[in-house]
């Protein structure tokens, strides 16, 4: 069961981990690194979330300023 749409990011970064997941479960010979590449793309995706959501609160602080200045020059 997904938590989120395949058709967006993170909806298809949890697919692709899920398929990590069931291929590190089910490997014999290579699990010891499958399940590295797990640990590093687990790893990875919580960096882009953390910095993805650095961007996005960056960028909606910048828009409500310049938003704000807008409004502040339109005013006679």
């Amino acid at each position: 069961m997904t938590r989120f749409s395949p058709a967006t990011p993170l909806g298809f970064l949890e697919l692709i981990l899920r398929d990590r997941f069931v291929r590190a479960r089910t490997a014999d010979t290579r699990g010891a690194s499958a399940v590295e590449w797990v640990v590093i793309s687990a790893i990875v995706v919580g960096i882009v979330i953390v910095v993805g959501g650095l961007l996005l609160t960056a960028l909606r602080d910048k828009t409500g300023r310049i938003n704000e200045q807008i409004s502040d020059a339109g005013d006679p």
